[in-house]
């Protein structure tokens, strides 16, 4: 395929430099195919576009309720945050109620996005600890259910643990894919991570937009938590948190690693999945914001705030800060 005929153009000045090939999947609450592009049937592993549904088992069980979470620790146990204050404040708390130190979070550790955060530890000579880590909430919220239902604390990351097992089922039920059918890995955080094709995770974000079929009520819960507080589910200058901030109420969103980005349009009870096909997440941002026009869902808002223009056309910038090209999307839904 001819380079100005790819869906997402990099450009360095004015010439195309790389370019990007992607899948989309646009389903209804029924998990009927409105649009797609590529092939929407692709099995694929969401990565962390699944942590809405891996939290389905902190409320039902009552750990959530037991533990007095906070909507800000709901949305947290959803999240892939920056390691903000604001996050690794609020993943302590949690620990702090479960009785539990920093150390039982099996997360592992990362340099966080937020790299004041990293510098402040630096200055102060401290080491990287797992509250850092993007996936500490979620980690967190998996001990408070362990704890609450009395089982091993130790072991809550391993397949055959009840916590992996409930949410297992919960995928299962949300996506509408057998438990049977689903594949297992291991996700960057060392939790198992769960292989589904791309138009069933569409489909699952259709009900957590909408609130219906099984889990609605936890579904519910987890969506008006991630809605109130988008700062915890992504942070500062995050798509996640940007998009959900701009139209509040009205869209649900969570990218995934390796070019993953799942939404949610909560009054038209649709939902959306995208899979870069080379994993780069660079081009997600651009993709997301043509689906949402093509869907109309931009024209239905009066104002788009400023903050969400990179978004829509992403600005590529040398180590200068300096904007020196841009990545742009071009292709249509086709429908069904």
């Amino acid at each position: 395929m001819e380079l100005t005929k790819q869906p997402i153009k990099v450009y360095r000045g004015n010439y195309i430099e790389s370019t990007h090939r992607m899948h989309i999947a646009v389903t209804d609450n029924k998990g009927t195919l409105l649009f797609h592009f590529g092939q929407p049937e692709r099995p694929i592993f969401p990565r962390s576009s699944m942590k809405p549904f891996q939290a389905i088992p902190l409320v039902e069980t009552g750990a959530a309720k037991h533990f007095n979470y906070s909507q800000k620790e709901l949305a947290l146990s959803c999240a892939s945050h920056s390691g903000e204050p604001i996050h690794r404040q609020a993943v302590l708390h949690i620990l702090d109620k479960l009785n539990l130190s920093e150390d039982a979070l099996q997360c592992g550790t990362h340099i966080p996005r937020d790299l004041e955060s990293y510098k402040n530890l630096i200055r102060s000579g401290k080491d990287l600890t797992p509250s850092f880590s993007n996936c500490s909430g979620k980690h967190s919220g998996m001990l408070a259910t362990a704890v609450y239902m009395g089982e091993e604390p130790e072991t809550y990351r391993e397949v055959p643990h009840p916590v992996q097992q409930r949410i297992l089922q919960a995928v299962s039920d949300v996506c509408s894919v057998p438990v049977s059918e689903i594949e297992l890995s291991v996700d960057g955080c060392g939790a198992p991570v769960h292989r589904i094709p791309l138009q069933n995770a569409a489909f699952g974000y259709a009900k957590l937009a909408s609130g219906i079929g099984t889990h609605q009520e936890a579904l519910t819960t987890i969506r008006e938590a991630m809605m109130a507080h988008p700062e915890m589910v992504a942070g500062k200058n995050r798509f996640d948190t940007d998009i959900m901030r701009a139209f509040p109420g009205e869209i649900i969103a969570k990218a995934g690693a390796e070019g993953v980005q799942c939404l949610g349009l909560v009054k038209k009870g649709i939902g959306i999945a995208i899979k870069i096909e080379d994993g780069n997440g660079r081009a997600t941002d651009a993709t997301a914001m043509k689906v949402l026009n093509d869907l109309g869902f931009l024209d239905d808002q009066p104002n788009i705030p400023d903050y969400l223009a990179p978004y829509i056309t992403t600005p590529v910038k040398n180590m200068r800060e300096e904007a020196i090209g841009k990545i742009e999307a071009d292709f249509e839904l086709i429908r069904g």
